[in-house]
């Protein structure tokens, strides 16, 4: 069964970025410890970061995300989705009106205008649809930013949440669940590495809360 998986590197202090992000500054001021272990050689986050990039059947992400990877300063040959992995899935990204030019048009982009949920129900068909082809159960992966996945965790879209808690205080940047609905959560799994503790848990309903 194809699920929605939110997954997300996020700071002690509840940041996905570093002040001041953008376009040349994706992840902020200090923001490139949120990922350390992306790049690590320990063999769980190999593991992890191979396991997550595999599933991937299509990817959801906001447009000033788009904006970072597709930019100069973004994804190349060597680093795309999954960092090293460069897993190629496609890609739905949430806007106002798509880009007049893709610099990485080599990637499956569509622009999607009609919301995030609209976007959630097209990367469901296409991973589907994946899954069938490749006999995979592959599923929806949204990717970001703080902003889109908060926005479909207070709608119900998530169905697992996937933080990876970089052991750093930003103190400041784009929050990841400032002013979030209440959810319920149930923990599927921590694993303790030499860079990151990898967090995963089934999100329950609002009556779940508490």
């Amino acid at each position: 069964m194809t699920r929605i998986i939110a997954d997300i590197s996020v700071s002690l202090d509840g940041f996905v970025t570093g002040p001041d992000p953008g376009p040349d500054n994706g992840l902020g001021d200090g923001g490139e410890a949120l990922h350390t272990w992306a790049f690590s050689d320990d063999a769980d986050d190999r593991r992890i970061l191979r396991e997550a990039t595999a599933r991937s059947g299509a990817v959801v992400l906001g447009r000033r995300l788009f904006d970072v990877v597709d930019g100069p300063h973004g994804w190349d040959a060597e680093t795309g989705y999954g960092a090293g992995e460069a897993g190629e899935p496609a890609f739905f990204v949430v806007t106002t009106a798509p880009p007049p030019a893709v610099r990485l048009a080599d990637l499956d982009w569509t622009f999607v205008t009609t919301g995030l949920p609209a976007a959630v129900a097209a990367a469901r068909e296409a991973a589907e649809a994946a899954s069938l082809a490749s006999g995979l159960d592959l599923d929806v992966v949204l990717m970001g930013g703080g902003a889109t996945i908060r926005s479909a965790f207070d709608a119900g879209l998530v169905d697992r949440l996937t933080l990876h808690l970089a052991p750093v205080v930003l103190g400041g940047g784009t929050p990841l669940f400032h002013g979030a609905a209440p959810r319920g959560l149930v923990r599927r799994s921590v694993t303790v590495t030499s860079t990151v503790t990898h967090l995963t848990y089934d999100v329950g309903g609002p009556h779940d809360a508490g």
